[in-house]
C-alpha cells in the first residue's frame, strides 16, 4: 500500500524557472532523489511493513488459541477480556504515570460527554471483537480474511443511512460487485460454517457501526482520540460490557473444565502484548500516512493471510474461493481508487480556494489604496 498525499506520492518539484531547472542537469543520469522524499518513502513502507507484520501476527496467533485443533482454548470472550484488561491497564499506565500523550483537553472528556459517545462505541467494539474472534473456532483464516471484503460495503451503507456520505449509484453498484464477489467466495468453501458466517457478518457490522459512530459521535465534535487514549477510554467500557456475555456463556464452562483448563502466561501475556503493539502501529501508520493507506495495506495483508492459510495451515483454499475474492479484490481496489481521487479532488479544491481567497485579499487591498493614490493626486494639482 503506498502512501498518499504528502507521504506516498512526494516528488521533486520544478523551481519555478522553466528552461533554468532543465540547464541546471549537466548528467545524463536522473538526478537522485531528495532526502527528505526519500526518506518520507522509506519510513512510509516501514510503518506499512510494521502494521502488517502485527496486523498478521495478531490473526494467525488468535487463530492458534481458538482453534480446537491447535492450543484449543474455545473461549473467546475470555481471550478478548484478557486483550482489553491489558491494554487498559497499559493505557493508564502511560497517560497517568509515564504522561507519553496527554487526554485530550478541548473539548474536555466531561461524565456525560462519555457516556454519549464513548460508551455506545465501547458497547459495540466489545461485540465486534467478540464475534470476530468467536468465528475463528469454525472458519478458516482465508475465508474469514474473504468475508471481510465486505467491510466497505456495510461502512458505505451505514454512512448513507445515518447521512455522514452521499448516495451514489456508482459506488452502490461498485458495493454489489464486492458483495457478489464474497458471495461467489462462500459459495466455494469447503469448510462452510453458516453460524460461523453468521458471528462474522455480525463482527463485520459492528466494527462498521463502530467506525461510523465514532464519525458521528467524536469527530464531528473537534475529539481526535490516538490508540493510546482510545484505548485509555474505550478498553474500560469495552471490558464491562465483555462481562455480561462471559457470565452467562463462558463462566459455566470455565467452572465446568477447571481441571482441564490451564491457560499458559507466557501464551496469553505476548498475545496480548501484540494486540496492544498493533494498536501502536495503527497510530503511526493512520497518523503518518492516511487511513486509506491502511485501507489498501489491509488488502495486500489478506493476500498474505491466505497464502499463509493455504501453504502453512493447510486450510482447503477451492478455485472458486480464489475466483470470488479475486471479484471482491478488484471492487475494493476501485473502491480505494475512488477515494484516493476524491482526497485529491478535494484537495485540489481546497487549494483553488485559498488560492482565490489570497486573490482576493490582495485585490480588496489593492482596492483600498487606489483612492489613497487618487487623493494625492488630486492634493497635487
Amino acid at each position: 500500500m503506498g502512501g498518499t498525499g504528502d507521504d506516498g506520492d512526494k516528488l521533486p518539484v520544478s523551481n519555478g524557472k522553466g528552461t533554468a531547472t532543465a540547464m541546471e542537469v549537466v548528467s545524463s543520469s536522473s538526478p537522485a532523489p531528495a532526502p527528505s522524499v526519500l526518506k518520507s518513502v522509506l519510513l512510509s513502507y516501514a510503518y506499512v511493513s510494521v502494521w502488517i507484520t502485527l496486523s498478521f501476527s495478531v490473526i494467525v496467533y488468535n487463530k492458534y488459541i481458538l482453534d480446537p485443533k491447535m492450543y484449543n482454548w474455545p473461549f473467546p470472550v475470555s481471550l478478548t477480556m484478557i486483550h482489553m484488561a491489558f491494554c487498559a491497564s497499559l493505557a493508564v499506565v502511560l497517560v497517568r504515570v509515564f504522561r507519553v500523550v496527554a487526554v485530550p483537553a478541548s473539548p474536555p472528556m466531561t461524565p456525560s460527554l462519555y457516556a454519549a459517545s464513548v460508551v455506545p462505541i465501547g458497547a459495540l467494539y466489545a461485540l465486534s471483537l467478540w464475534f470476530s474472534n468467536s468465528a475463528y473456532i469454525y472458519l478458516s483464516v482465508s475465508f474469514i480474511q474473504m468475508l471481510k471484503a465486505l467491510m466497505p460495503v456495510a461502512v458505505y451503507s451505514l454512512a448513507v443511512a445515518f447521512r455522514t456520505d452521499s448516495f451514489r449509484r456508482a459506488s452502490m453498484l461498485n458495493m454489489l460487485g464486492i458483495s457478489a464477489g464474497v458471495a461467489v467466495a462462500a459459495y466455494g468453501e469447503a469448510r462452510f460454517d453458516a453460524f460461523g458466517v453468521l458471528l462474522q457478518l455480525a463482527a463485520v457490522a459492528a466494527e462498521a457501526t463502530r467506525l461510523v459512530l465514532i464519525q458521528i459521535l467524536l469527530t464531528s465534535k473537534g475529539m481526535s482520540l490516538n490508540p493510546i487514549t482510545s484505548l485509555y477510554y474505550i478498553a474500560p467500557c469495552c471490558l464491562v460490557f465483555l462481562t455480561v456475555p462471559w457470565y452467562f456463556v463462558e463462566l459455566p464452562r470455565l467452572r465446568a473444565a477447571a481441571g482441564a483448563v490451564r491457560p499458559d502466561v507466557f501464551v496469553f501475556g505476548t498475545n496480548s502484548l501484540c494486540a496492544f503493539a498493533l494498536n501502536l502501529a495503527v497510530f503511526l501508520l493512520v497518523g503518518k500516512t492516511s487511513a486509506l493507506t491502511m485501507n489498501v495495506a489491509g488488502v495486500v495483508k489478506d493476500w498474505l493471510l491466505i497464502a499463509f492459510s493455504w501453504t502453512v495451515i493447510k486450510d482447503s483454499v477451492t478455485p472458486v474461493n480464489l475466483v470470488g475474492y479475486g471479484i471482491a479484490f478488484l471492487g475494493v481496489a476501485y473502491y480505494n481508487h475512488a477515494k484516493l481521487q476524491g482526497l485529491k479532488a478535494k484537495e485540489v479544491e481546497r487549494r483553488a480556494a485559498s488560492m482565490a481567497a489570497a486573490k482576493g485579499g490582495d485585490a480588496e487591498a489593492g482596492a483600498r489604496l487606489l483612492p489613497e493614490k487618487d487623493d494625492g493626486d488630486d492634493q497635487k494639482n
